[in-house]
């Protein structure tokens, strides 16, 4: 596991609770969040039972992150819009859920990016080749938002392998509006990023 540990880095701990109970607790304390589904593992059904609340489901996720995705929005109900998040950036923000949402009063689509700002360079064994043109480059942030009829559609006509839901969405024809992301949402891929994300926890309870 890149995270380390011996479990998933969902159910590692971050603080007093698990990676996964941080994210929750951020979409349940959203106003305009009319319900949850959490997408788990088969044998996890039962793990999250601690942290639900009356408007969050669980659903059992499928062989890769397309199917799983798939079996979450066919639990959605009685939604216009949805919201895709990965359970590993537990720092996202009230304020970044919201730019999503009120940009999908406009577009199909939404989501967060933070603009490349660093140097970039192509290598081969060791050694730097070139340098890329950065113009125009973003990093990709969740949640990533869309009108739910026209992404179940979009992740039904798609033949499988994009990097996220908003390449599944190009690849329909729907246009994706880019919001400001925020480089506290990082996504816990690192066993330092649990150090990192500890830290901003902190600086945010005022430690």
């Amino acid at each position: 596991m890149r995270a380390g540990g011996t479990a998933p880095k969902q159910w590692q701990m971050l603080g007093q609770k698990p990676v996964l109970a941080h994210t929750l607790t951020v979409f349940q304390t959203h106003p305009a969040i009319t319900q949850i589904v959490l997408v788990l593992h088969p044998d996890d059904l039962r793990r999250a039972d601690a942290y639900l609340d009356a408007r969050t489901r669980v659903t059992a996720g499928g062989a890769d992150r397309a199917s799983s995705v798939q079996n979450g929005l066919s639990a959605v109900t009685g939604a216009a819009h949805v919201l895709i998040h990965d359970v590993a950036r537990p720092l996202v923000s009230h304020a970044l859920i919201t730019n999503v949402i009120a940009a999908l009063v406009t577009y199909p689509g939404a989501a967060p990016a933070l603009p490349v700002t660093d140097a970039l360079w192509t290598s081969a064994q060791g050694k730097v080749t070139g340098t890329q043109d950065r113009t125009g480059l973003f990093r990709a942030q969740t949640p990533q938002g869309f009108d739910l009829t026209a992404i179940i559609d979009a992740h039904a006509a798609h033949p499988g392998g994009a990097a996220d839901d908003v390449e599944v969405a190009r690849a329909f024809g729907l246009d994706v509006a880019i919001v400001p992301g925020d480089e506290d949402n990082l996504k816990i891929t690192l066993p330092a990023d649990f150090e990192r994300a500890a830290r901003i926890m902190d600086g945010r309870d005022g430690h």
